[in-house]
């Protein structure tokens, strides 16, 4: 029997300057907050977020976050979260620390409120977290009985970000309508263990149209900090569009694809989500054996926002054929969700789709 699920945060926010709309929309969660975020997030906007909570009379307590979203990291902030009387657990960052965050309201039972600071991954509204060990290789995925209570973002602090982040975001995004495919056509389930809803596949299809259109312009915009209509519909496609995409039209190759680089170690790790997520969009379009030009039209738009599309670009290019069967045999784990894509791959294919990509991509002009 089919089951079909649709899920989704409670409330979005999204403009210039609603950072300053923090505290108001907060009180309605909670008098008291617990606050995560690293470092350069906190010296950034702490300023603005506390100014905000003080004015609208919510106590806050802030705990710096370590980097990585690991279990042990999560149960470290769980224990202080628990001693510190809060009411209300609040993310402020990118997709490590919303992703820690979600699991740490959890742990407590409490609503959550996301704040993203860059527009470079579409964790902040999904009700799931990515876990790593705390070296930084993939180990599962974590899922929630609710989405967030409140995605707050605000595109002035996006727009400051370097725009690496915002192209990375983009990136994430492209894989959304490209996995969603796949699960629909493989009959596979949602990431809300739900068959594709229409809503969820036109939200994905829409996401890849918003971004295929604008995503140059912003791009180029948000080079030169400046926030544009073009900026705006990118990262609600970024945030919103690809977050309710995938999640309720199911992930496949891509990211199965960029957590199977985890396993290798080495300077693909000072890549971003979305920078290996573009090579592992281009390797399921290979394993889907779709039309050349429609794999090059993704290469020459990667390619116009810096994200990778060769090996060398990903720090690769002198990895062993070992190296390249241990990242597809994590890619293809039972953990994870290249199956979507096709039950019967094996690591030596998804290993040569790897090498073709990169074939591939050097030939397209």
């Amino acid at each position: 029997m089919s089951k079909f699920v649709f899920s989704s945060p409670r409330k979005y926010i999204q403009g210039a300057g609603m950072i300053t709309q923090l505290g108001e929309n907060l009180a309605d969660l909670g008098s008291s907050a617990f606050i995560v975020a690293d470092k350069i997030v906190w010296g950034l906007i702490g300023k603005q977020v506390r100014e905000s909570l003080t004015a609208s009379r919510v106590e806050f307590h802030y705990e710096e976050f370590n980097g990585e979203a690991s279990s042990n990291e999560i149960t470290r902030l769980a224990k202080l979260a628990k001693s510190s009387g809060t009411a209300v657990v609040v993310g402020l960052g990118g997709g490590k620390t919303l992703d820690t965050v979600k699991a740490v309201a959890d742990e407590l039972k409490q609503p959550v409120a996301i704040v993203p600071t860059v527009a470079s991954t579409d964790a902040p509204c999904s009700a799931l977290s990515v876990i790593y060990s705390d070296s930084g290789v993939f180990e599962s995925y974590r899922f929630y009985s609710k989405n967030p209570d409140l995605v707050l973002i605000d595109t002035q602090v996006c727009a400051r970000a370097p725009v690496r982040l915002f192209a990375s975001g983009i990136a994430d995004g492209l894989a959304t309508w490209v996995e969603a495919q796949a699960v629909k056509r493989s009959h596979s389930k949602s990431m809300v263990n739900g068959d594709p809803t229409i809503a969820g596949l036109a939200i994905a299809e829409a996401c890849e149209k918003t971004l295929l259109t604008y995503g140059l312009s912003a791009y180029e915009a948000v080079a030169k900090q400046l926030v544009t209509p073009a900026v705006e519909a990118v990262v609600e496609a970024n945030t919103l569009l690809s977050g309710l995409g995938f999640e309720n039209a199911g992930l496949a190759g891509a990211h199965a694809i960029h957590n199977g680089f985890t396993a290798v170690d080495g300077d693909i790790h000072h890549l971003t989500h979305g920078e290996k997520v573009a090579y592992g969009t281009l390797t399921q379009m290979v394993l889907e054996q779709r039309p050349d030009e429609e794999i090059a039209r993704y290469v020459r738009f990667y390619r116009a926002i810096k994200m990778p599309t060769t090996l060398k670009e990903l720090h690769l290019e002198n990895a062993s054929w070992e190296s390249l069967l241990k990242i597809s045999e994590l890619a293809n784990s039972d953990g994870d969700t290249l199956k979507n894509l096709n039950p019967n791959l094996s690591a030596e294919d998804i290993a040569n789709a790897i090498l073709a990509v990169d074939t591939f991509s050097q030939s397209v002009k």
